[in-house]
């Protein structure tokens, strides 16, 4: 294992541990520390701090930390571009997006109320990796990048948002005077100003990454400021990828706007990658994939059953069953489930591998 100061910061990719940007944690002793759900799940923002292996596919956790990115009332759906807007964000929906409880952007109305989880982009946009509704009335959350900042008024925007920060307290290694343009953060409020901004409770740095020389990290994120496979950024971190192996389409496909998977280490505050793997290609699309590990419980049929608490549905006729067939399925069996879909809840089985 490498150095205990790794950490991995994206969506959840799978569980059975913790499956993160290609790693996968031993979580048997780590330290959860989850807010707004009572577990993690499919697609949640995730960081996840311990030492992975050198080349990049296997670690033990010793923390790990989500928090949900966005919540508030939805506006202006456009189902073309998969995208809608949430408190003066610009979120937009690819086919790794997780929908709890909705069969795709298409089952969710102007006004509803969303807890969104997911990576932040351009300024003002996010990518989003879950989403799920909740109750309307709840305390708003907002992520972002801070824009227009103004310390004597006490207030900066992100997107079209305004956010008033005279009273919030500050966490996550960010306080009022380290407080920047271009830091990213995860903000809470309470309600808004009669001019519409956003009162905030609490303000803190999203997910912060110590970029000391030697630190490892990988990152799942939307890349922003492309200049060249040797200067482009991944959630606001800069990188190097001149010297990557690069997986998963053509080096020449990357540009702003493209989800990639990158681990490297730190030289002098840049991340210098040597794996890119990328995962979505605006327009294009790209692969994306699920993994659960672990014992099949609650189980109904090959349509209905449960691994790590997650729903499948293996019964596609399509659905590759390996080392054993469908009718081995039953509480109790030990198994590997890989999809590439979850509506509605569900994982869409591609593979059910008997472990």
């Amino acid at each position: 294992m490498s150095s205990a100061s790794a950490a991995g910061i994206g969506s959840t990719d799978g569980l059975g541990s913790v499956i993160l940007n290609g790693v996968r944690y031993n979580t048997d002793s780590a330290v959860f520390n989850l807010q707004d759900a009572p577990e993690l799940l499919l697609g949640m923002s995730v960081k996840v701090t311990g030492p992975v292996n050198s080349n990049f596919t296997a670690g033990t956790a010793t923390t790990v930390e989500s928090a949900a990115d966005l919540r508030g009332t939805v506006s202006n759906i456009d189902l073309a571009s998969g995208t809608f807007s949430l408190l003066g964000t610009t979120v937009s929906t690819d086919g790794e997006t997780v929908w709890a409880d909705a069969s795709g952007l298409s089952g969710i109305a102007d006004g509803s109320t969303l807890q969104v989880w997911g990576l932040p982009a351009a300024p003002g946009m996010l990518r989003a990796t879950r989403i799920a509704r909740v109750a309307s009335g709840v305390a708003p959350i907002l992520t972002g990048t801070v824009q227009n900042l103004d310390k004597v008024a006490g207030v900066f925007s992100i997107g079209t948002l305004n956010v008033n920060f005279a009273n919030a307290l500050f966490a996550g290694g960010l306080d009022s005077a380290t407080l920047a343009n271009g830091t990213i953060v995860r903000v809470r409020g309470v309600g808004f100003a009669s001019a519409g901004a956003l009162n905030a409770t609490a303000i803190q740095s999203w997910y912060s990454l110590a970029q000391a020389t030697g630190q490892t990290a990988t990152l799942d994120g939307v890349v922003t400021e492309y200049a060249g496979l040797a200067s482009l950024k991944v959630l606001g971190v800069p990188i190097d990828a001149g010297a990557a192996q690069i997986t998963g389409g053509p080096s020449s496909s990357i540009g702003n706007g493209v989800k990639l998977e990158v681990a490297g280490v730190f030289s002098a505050g840049m991340l210098r990658a040597t794996k890119v793997k990328i995962r979505h290609i605006p327009g294009t699309g790209g692969p994306s994939s699920f993994a659960l590990i672990g014992t099949v419980g609650a189980f109904t049929s090959t349509a209905d059953f449960k691994v790590r608490g997650q729903p499948i549905d293996a019964s596609n006729q399509n659905v590759l069953f390996q080392n054993g067939i469908a009718g081995n399925l039953g509480n109790g069996v030990k198994v590997t489930v890989t999809g590439s879909q979850v509506l509605n809840g569900v994982l869409l089985a591609n593979t059910v591998t008997f472990n």
